[in-house]
């Protein structure tokens, strides 16, 4: 499996704890749109995304137990009321995205699709580095079925 030739990324980055502290307070903060970057923000059963441009806090993400950054993560401050309006809007354009994966009824379909997302949107070797555990709990499927499909694809890589 060539994905494993990435470290995968279990261990808290250095201010997750910070950073979940903030959100837990409410504080309303805003992935830097500038960057290519984003936060996988776990709660008790699930996790969500957040990617460039996106709010993150507020009434949003008090129930965060962790976070873990995607790609070089920067957190700004909204500036002013446009800027948090402009935010809140970007965020719900990303659960929707990501609900769009999850309305799919097969686990392995899911599986694939936030894989493909994520290399789409970072690239394969950012997306190697993130754990079974975080792609399963975005789009509600086995951590075991994320493997899979990574083993899957880099089959197909292989002998495609």
């Amino acid at each position: 499996m060539t994905h494993n030739k990435f470290k995968q990324n279990t261990e808290p980055q250095p201010n997750s704890e910070a950073i979940v502290l903030r959100l837990q307070a409410r504080e309303l903060l805003v992935v830097n749109s500038r960057r290519r970057n984003g936060l996988i923000i776990y709660k008790n059963y699930h996790a969500d995304f957040a990617g460039p441009g996106a709010a993150i806090g507020s009434l949003f993400d008090d129930d965060a137990t962790s976070v873990l950054p995607v790609g070089d993560l920067s957190l700004i401050k909204p500036e002013n009321s446009k800027d948090r309006e402009r935010a809140y809007l970007i965020r719900r354009q990303w659960v929707r995205l990501i609900k769009q994966i999850t309305d799919r009824d097969e686990p392995m379909q899911r599986a694939k699709m936030i894989l493909n997302q994520f290399e789409n949107w970072f690239d394969a070797k950012t997306a190697a580095q993130l754990p079974d555990e975080a792609f399963a709990r975005l789009v509600g499927v086995l951590p075991k079925t994320i493997s899979k499909a990574r083993y899957e694809k880099d089959r197909l890589s292989l002998y495609g």
